[in-house]
């Protein structure tokens, strides 16, 4: 899986590459995807064999790893309909394949899941879960636990109602659906469900929270990752941002959005939810990583789940019940002024509301958050949260916005700017038991990457410049970098190929909401374009062009 375990550390106990070494990394092949879109996909080894998805038109290539320059197996082109891209709110990205049992399971754009055959592609269920006539697309990951591929939709800013479905991975029928808005029963909230603070306890929420019948297009939905607690026998997903973006025309707290449940796998029925972002102001999507980590807390062995959440807190959760522990910013806020850890809730600072025709300046942080989808990694050898993220501000103008199916639905105006000190990125060590970084890493991009943790004391990431870069997890210093052919936006991931030896992969490909100035060539004098993303990076087109390939690097 994407994540390397249920717990999401994106930890390798592999340690051939070490801090002393991997100065000496070479590349140890290359293969083009033949696709210049977004490339966040994570490779995915399993046994003798490397699978990548690429972005649309989601391509899978088999790459046998046992043969001098790692040829191609098979590859399956689903050819999904090209009207998906019209409609997809931030590039054509795909977040990558899961294996299990034999079986490699990937969305398309366009709304379906698939089931290949992992040793020769061939298909083994096709299901249409995703309709793009109402702009819902899929980007996301699944993941298979207890015999049911997990899947959620994307489509936040076109209206679409979020969800999450439970496949049966044999033949692909859908088990259980469970609603980021509506009425409890389309949520899957029922006797069971016991939240932990009062603002999220009552009857039918996902619907009185809400203007009337706004929740039927109100968002909420899950297009980032999910964990599994076998112990618990609980899934953790987060839910996406209510729409539209302008928060004036859906008062309420907009249950079920900018949240993250815990649910019953094998029934879907909810457990507890906790809201990042009551009625959200900006944006912050709630579909971030969590890492599932098992430490003493104040003295006291818990059961944690860490999030480093788009509205810029470090999240520290008790897994068993959705109690916040500790919420402490990781880079620039101001459009908060912290977290009530007695009621839960976040408090807003109101001179950074949002709202019908008035345009607030400076708002930290951005749409895309102190940190979007790109996932952190956890080394236990260090006790330290390898977090890539932004450091972006922003002005944002409410306006009236109406509901027409299948196009945008925002009402926002928003222009990008860099944050404090003028880089728009960071990659920062966080020490999750002090709750304070343990060192931080100026990029002058925004860090669009994921990263991977090593046995090695070494960790992965990549720059929209296109450098792959080896640092210090002690220090953060920096031991070895290569310049790819594109900016990178990929998931590093390491393994030990048949012949013995530890490898680093990662796909370069600029692209994604960050990086959509260049991948869809638009023009940097739009400063609202890519929903405002294109003024904070209208010189990166002069610093990288599209590409789609992967550097797989090795000891010599």
């Amino acid at each position: 899986m994407p994540a390397k375990n249920y717990a999401s550390t994106r930890y390798s106990e592999l340690a051939d590459i070490n801090e002393d070494n991997v100065k000496n990394l070479q590349v140890a092949f290359t293969f083009s995807t033949g696709v210049n879109k977004g490339q966040e996909a994570a490779p995915l080894v399993v046994g003798n064999t490397m699978y990548i998805v690429t972005p649309f038109p989601n391509i899978v290539y088999a790459l046998d790893l046992s043969k001098p320059g790692a040829p191609m197996k098979w590859k399956y082109e689903p050819n999904p309909e090209p009207a998906a891209q019209g409609v997809a709110c931030c590039d054509v990205v795909n977040r990558g394949a899961v294996f299990a049992d034999g079986r490699l399971f990937f969305n398309t754009l366009d709304g379906h899941t698939i089931a290949l055959d992992a040793a020769t592609g061939q298909p083994a269920w096709n299901a249409h879960v995703g309709n793009i006539n109402i702009g819902e697309t899929i980007t996301m990951a699944p993941l298979v636990v207890k015999g049911k591929v997990l899947v959620g939709n994307s489509g936040g800013e076109m209206g679409v109602r979020g969800w999450v479905k439970a496949l049966d991975a044999g033949d692909g029928h859908v088990v259980w659906t469970a609603y980021g808005t509506g009425p409890d029963k389309d949520v899957l909230i029922g006797p069971d469900f016991k939240p932990h603070y009062e603002m999220d306890n009552g009857k039918d929420l996902g619907v009185t929270t809400w203007p009337p019948e706004a929740w039927k297009i109100g968002g909420g939905n899950m297009w980032g990752w999910i964990s599994y607690d076998p112990d618990l026998n609980l899934i953790y997903h987060g839910t996406g941002n209510p729409g539209p973006w302008n928060p004036d025309l859906r008062p309420g707290d907009n249950k079920w959005t900018s949240g993250i449940f815990a649910r019953d796998p094998d029934t879907g029925a909810a457990k507890w939810f906790y809201q990042w972002s009551p009625h959200d102001l900006h944006d912050y999507d709630g579909i971030n990583e969590q890492i599932l980590l098992d430490m003493n807390w104040q003295g006291k062995p818990r059961k944690v789940l860490v999030r480093p959440e788009r509205n810029g807190y470090l999240y520290i959760l008790d897994r068993t019940t959705g109690e916040v522990l500790s919420a402490t910013p990781y880079g620039a806020v101001n459009s908060s002024k912290g977290v009530d850890l007695k009621t839960g809730r976040l408090i807003e600072n109101p001179d950074k509301k949002t709202g019908t025709g008035r345009v607030i300046r400076d708002i930290c942080p951005t749409a895309s958050g102190l940190k979007d989808w790109q996932p952190s990694a956890f080394s236990p050898k260090t006790g330290l949260l390898y977090i890539p993220h932004n450091n972006l501000c922003m002005d944002e103008e409410g306006l009236e916005v109406n509901y027409i199916a299948g196009t945008p639905y925002v009402g926002m105006n928003v222009r990008m700017i860099p944050g404090p000190g003028g880089n728009r990125g960071a990659f920062t060590a966080w020490d999750i038991a002090a709750a304070k970084p343990a060192w931080s890493l100026r990029e002058n991009f925004p860090v669009w990457s994921g990263a991977v943790a090593t046995g090695g004391n070494v960790v992965f990431y990549g720059t929209m410049e296109g450098w792959f870069k080896a640092v210090s997890a002690r220090t953060g210093e920096l031991l070895w970098q290569f310049k790819t052919s594109s900016g990178i936006i990929g998931q590093p991931v390491t393994y030990r190929g048949p012949d013995g030896h530890q490898y680093v992969a990662i796909l370069s490909g600029v692209g994604g909401w960050a990086g959509a100035i260049v991948s869809g060539d638009l023009d940097p004098r739009d400063a609202t374009a890519a929903l405002g993303f294109v003024n904070a990076m209208k010189d990166l087109k002069n610093a990288t062009t599209a590409g789609g390939t992967l550097y797989v690097f090795r000891l010599p």
